[in-house]
């Protein structure tokens, strides 16, 4: 089937990135970036001066236009919607910050079963600038998607029990094993807080959903099945019922990639660490994948860029669905320009 064969996208749904999601034929191969929209553009950190990170999510014409600005940019197949994953946390009233330099720090916490008192369910009412940011970026989006977008309940929960970024998650773990039942509790109230979260974004028109487990990595296989799963799993069923493709990337999860699918994921996004064609073979059939160019193969000249993006392209031939995506966000001091050529440069050479 060639690209003229393929009728141009009426609605979002008709998009290749929606048709590559659910493992329908493609014109070309979509792409979209982690992080594509943010510190590697100048016009996000002009729009961003002075205005500090968890403020400028609360601004839906600011969440607006950063989220646009990397689609009008680079032209990628999809919108990732502009957050953060301790967005739905600060909105119910945990003292959460974002300090520079450093990533979320929790103010108190919680590492008791009286401090889950403070995690009560989220309600459209706490994050009506989604809602209202999520309609002006649907209306101006018009046939390109939009990706809305959670942190999965582990990795929430790793920032509010080590109360910051931790290298080997120690408190989380002894809670974890040492307290079962009380963290069982813990990720379960997370589940409803992410999935309440990300209901608020599909209802507002997001046509995909990922779910982003940044630490989940940290975990074996038999502990991710037991300790984590399970909420991740409540998490993608909660949302099944809109009909939305539901995307589910951990880093540094090579090993769990089957159980990754199995958690109720219709995509598998893959870092940079497996090809693609082995991800197929451990996540099984009936899943597309998404991935994986290592973000730091950015940096080397335009002969290296391309031989990596063959590789991952040739590792996809065989795929069932693939969408184009780095194995993890877009590095800061990545140049914009190069992001540019390599949406361009897959869809041409992907094109059918």
């Amino acid at each position: 089937m060639s690209a003229n064969d393929f009728p141009p996208p009426v609605t979002p749904r008709d998009s290749a990135f929606l048709k590559a999601c659910r493992r329908e034929p493609v014109p070309y191969t979509p792409v979209w970036f982690m992080r594509q929209a943010g510190r590697s553009l100048p016009e996000y950190l002009k729009v961003r001066e002075g205005i500090p990170m968890l403020e400028s999510c609360r601004r839906p014409e600011l969440v607006a236009e950063i989220t646009m600005q990397p689609v009008r940019r680079h032209k990628v197949d999809a919108a990732v919607y502009y957050s953060d994953i301790v967005v739905p946390l600060k909105a119910i009233g945990v003292d959460v910050d974002i300090k520079p330099g450093v990533g979320p720090v929790v103010a108190d916490p919680v590492r008791t079963a009286a401090d889950l008192q403070r995690l009560r369910p989220l309600v459209p009412e706490d994050v009506s600038y989604v809602t209202e940011a999520v309609g002006l970026l649907t209306a101006e989006l018009g046939v390109t998607p939009l990706i809305g977008f959670a942190g999965a309940p582990f990795t929430l929960a790793s920032y509010l029990v080590e109360g910051g970024p931790s290298r080997n998650h120690e408190r989380t773990k002894a809670l974890m094993y040492g307290q079962p039942e009380l963290w069982a509790q813990l990720l379960d109230r997370l589940a409803d807080i992410t999935t309440g979260f990300l209901k608020v974004q599909i209802e507002a028109g997001a046509s995909a959903v990922q779910l982003f487990d940044s630490w989940v990595g940290a975990l074996s296989p038999a502990d991710y099945r037991r300790y984590v799963r399970p909420a991740s799993a409540k998490v993608l069923a909660g949302v099944a019922g809109y009909g939305v493709p539901r995307i589910h990337f951990g880093v540094g999860t090579g090993e769990l990639l089957h159980d990754l699918g199995e958690a109720g994921a219709d995509v598998v996004g893959v870092d940079w660490r497996v090809p693609l064609d082995e991800a197929a073979r451990r996540v099984g059939p009936g899943k597309a994948l998404q991935g994986n160019l290592d973000p730091a193969v950015l940096f080397a000249d335009e002969a290296a860029i391309r031989e990596k993006t063959t590789e991952v392209l040739d590792a996809a031939r065989d795929l069932e669905g693939h969408i184009f995506n780095l194995g993890h966000g877009v590095l800061p001091t990545t140049d914009p320009g190069v992001l540019t050529d390599l949406v361009a440069d897959v869809h041409e050479r992907t094109r059918r």
